[in-house]
């Protein structure tokens, strides 16, 4: 039953607020299965028992005492003595501290909704870096395929400035996105006579376009390759850091370390919904942490009343049963009745000091409290105002690289057929190529930071703060 009472409850905790249903699959694992998160949950499991032992009566005292040898009294020979007694605490202090117990279980619900925030912030932010990380290759390796279509078109050029009469009409095309290839149709073609302009008897150092000699075209080439050692080294190290993330995630979930990751779902663009003031007041009302230190103050507030109770009287009622036996006098049966006599009994609270002590106690932890509380909405704000500055960041980073996109590939598109018409500007073509990738990585970069900026201010308030 606890574990389907688990389950219900993350259930109903999950936002689905700009996530995926396998993220949400993902929480709801890590939820059911990570260790210190179920220790808080067991913790506040038990916290609820204190409730039914603080609010029931002490327990009855029962005094036997038994004699070896009878005593003597006018009513026959005692041979033991019962006593049984009850004692009672003032009126409303059994209420005062199951009162206390249920607000301390309350407090230890805020701590448990806290750390399932801060748990499911860290898959969330865990999820987001490995879809970053395999977005970053797979991007590079796009671009790596582009840099080796390149290479190839810069050797056939390669070829052609270095062959007298050659043309270029078969050369082929790099692969290129949608937005770029129909601009780039022209890349196919190139002026014939081009390849006719070296000086006679020194073929080797013919000329294409603005290309002056067979060194310029291979220097390009051994751009191009640098470059793409460069990128497959990078798409390397991109590769190894995703080992970590996914034991990270894995550990997270309290799974074995080398379970698949898979179908890691695409991130589109989003925004926040709510005024960022109005979601300030709201993550302020609902952050279990400051809920917590609400109801520590309740808590203490209870814990005063006990004081003040603890200086009352108790009373207590109870009976003492005395078994005698009958004795001989004067060839005479004696006595050997037995007697029951009820007693009531009364502490005396008259040491006054524990008592004030106990009250001074409670106003400084009152005072300490507060203290907590207003450091830890200074804390939230700070928290907040960073997810907000991140998250217009972002927003304008996006506007940014879509725009800047646009115009790299048309650069791009214009330098291709410059580059097929007469065999200038490679080095801009790679030059442009790079931007275009990295206005491609920054967006995708700034669209992962939003979403971790959505899932901080989530981790903030409770499950439906952004809702």
């Amino acid at each position: 039953m606890r574990k389907i009472s688990i389950l219900l409850f993350l259930l109903t905790a999950v936002s689905t607020f700009s996530r995926s249903q396998n993220l949400d699959d993902y929480l709801i694992q890590a939820g059911e299965n990570n260790p210190e998160l179920q220790a808080y949950y067991h913790e506040y499991l038990a916290s609820l028992e204190k409730a039914p032992q603080v609010g029931s009566l002490p327990d009855p005292e029962l005094s036997m005492g038994i004699f070896f040898s009878p005593m003597e009294r006018w009513m026959g020979n005692q041979v033991a003595d019962l006593k049984l007694m009850q004692m009672f605490p003032w009126f409303g202090t059994l209420g005062v501290k199951k009162e206390e117990a249920n607000l301390m279980a309350h407090a230890k619900y805020q701590v448990f909704l806290d750390a399932k925030n801060k748990l499911f912030y860290q898959v969330k932010s865990t999820y987001y870096e490995l879809y970053q990380t395999q977005e970053e290759i797979e991007i590079n390796q796009e671009n790596l395929e582009y840099l080796k279509e390149y290479e190839r078109l810069a050797l056939v050029k390669f070829k052609s400035s270095s062959t007298p009469g050659a043309t270029s009409s078969s050369m082929p095309q790099p692969a290129m996105n949608a937005s770029t290839s129909s601009s780039a149709s022209g890349m196919g073609s190139m002026n014939g006579s081009q390849a006719n302009r070296a000086p006679v008897g020194n073929p080797g150092m013919a000329s294409v376009g603005g290309m002056t000699s067979s060194g310029t075209g291979m220097s390009d080439i051994l751009r191009i390759r640098m470059q793409v050692k460069e990128l497959e080294s990078t798409i390397a190290s991109q590769k190894d850091r995703l080992i970590p993330l996914q034991i990270k995630f894995n550990q997270l979930l309290n799974r074995d370390i080398n379970s698949p990751i898979s179908n890691l779902d695409s991130l589109e663009s989003t925004s926040l919904i709510w005024d960022k003031m109005v979601l300030l007041d709201s993550i302020t009302s609902q952050n279990p942490m400051l809920a917590m230190y609400d109801t520590e103050m309740e808590v203490l507030d209870q814990q005063e009343k006990m004081a003040r109770l603890d200086g009352r009287p108790m009373f207590g009622a109870g009976v003492d049963y005395m078994p005698f036996q009958p004795r001989l006098e004067s060839g005479m049966s004696m006595g050997g009745r037995n007697m029951v006599m009820p007693m009531v009994t009364m502490t005396l609270p008259i040491y006054r000091k524990k008592t004030n002590s106990k009250l001074k106690e409670t106003d400084y932890l009152r005072e300490a409290t507060l203290l907590r509380k207003e450091k830890e909405e200074n804390m939230l704000a700070m928290q907040w105002a960073n997810a907000i500055r991140d998250l217009e960041d972002a927003n304008r980073n996006i506007v940014l690289y879509d725009e800047q996109s646009k115009l790299a590939e048309q650069t791009l598109s214009l330098l291709l057929t410059s580059f097929s018409s007469d065999g200038q500007e490679m080095e801009e073509v790679l030059r442009v190529n790079q931007q275009l990738l990295n206005y491609r990585l920054q967006r995708m970069i700034a669209i992962v930071q939003q979403h971790k900026s959505l899932a901080l201010l989530e981790s903030l308030g409770s499950e439906s703060s952004l809702n």
